[in-house]
């Protein structure tokens, strides 16, 4: 990417949360929402606070990340309990679930704005997030959020770019949606399949590998790795760990998914229908009476 236009971009971007009197700042430890909270705490100091909700579907290790960027840029860092899972319309896990989770998420964290007397709250959303399946947008809309990053016309790629030009810890952070997003909609979240999944993926995350999803089939786990990691969970005593570390989490069967590792997989069919392509018809060759091949179609 261009220097410049990073420069440019990043500019743009400080300009933007500059002009915010003071603003608590939806952190969930990823790439997107650290690049907000660390322009943020440069241009406005004290008057940024960070707040994350904490609930089974946040991993712990995610917490612990976040816990530690917020520690790093020496910003204040509040942390309150989310009740997602006694939510109804967040626990039966139709397609529009992220609507209630996030509603859930900015409740919480306007009730801390208004204790904290700060004006705005900002979340991580990019450009590139607009043009996926995001029903947590209307959340957002609904209490008037803020999405510094898309306003400013920066894609994951721009924000990757200037987390590097600033050398955040964050800038090569693989991208980790929360737990619930690995349980096919219509599927019920509950805290036994979220602990599931977690113990999954830290079977994969205590092995190396770096970009992983572990998806929820009730007895099967389909686990998608980034495609220049699928080759190594083939080797022997690391498939064994694979295989042990996910039975151990209670499932019958464990499979990797050889399309690999793809962003929003699970919202795939969710705005248009599937395109079955359409079979070849069924060829089958008899012998006919003079022992001759007849094809019948």
């Amino acid at each position: 990417m261009d220097t410049t236009h990073t420069f440019q971009l990043h500019d743009r971007l400080s300009k933007f949360i500059a002009a915010q009197k003071s603003v608590l700042v939806a952190f969930s430890g990823g790439v997107d929402s650290a690049l907000v909270l660390a322009v943020a705490a440069r241009e406005l100091g004290p008057r940024c606070v960070a707040f994350t909700a904490l609930s089974e579907s946040l991993s712990p290790t995610e917490l612990d990340d976040a816990r530690q960027f917020a520690r790093e840029l020496k910003v204040r860092h509040v942390v309150e309990a989310s009740n997602e899972l006694n939510i109804e319309g967040y626990r039966s896990n139709s397609p529009n679930r992220c609507y209630f989770c996030k509603t859930e998420l900015y409740s919480l964290a306007a009730k801390t704005q208004a204790e904290l007397q700060l004006e705005t709250i900002l979340d991580g959303c990019n450009l590139d997030d607009l043009s996926d399946h995001r029903p947590g947008r209307k959340a957002a809309s609904e209490h008037h959020v803020v999405s510094p990053l898309a306003e400013s016309g920066l894609s994951k790629a721009d924000v990757r770019a200037i987390s590097r030009l600033l050398g955040l810890s964050t800038a090569e952070k693989p991208a980790f949606a929360c737990l619930a997003s690995r349980i096919p909609y219509g599927t019920e979240v509950t805290p036994t399949r979220l602990r599931q999944v977690e113990l999954c993926e830290n079977t994969l995350r205590n092995l190396g590998f770096r970009q992983f999803r572990a998806r929820h089939h009730e007895t099967m786990v389909r686990l998608e790795l980034g495609a220049d990691e699928i080759e190594r969970a083939m080797d022997p005593s690391r498939r064994r760990a694979i295989v042990e570390g996910c039975k151990g989490a209670g499932f019958r069967y464990v499979t990797i998914d050889l399309e690999g590792y793809r962003q929003g997989s699970l919202n795939t069919g969710t705005s248009e229908p599937v395109n079955h392509q359409q079979l070849p018809p069924r060829s089958i060759t008899t012998e006919n009476p003079v022992g001759h091949p007849r094809k019948i179609s």
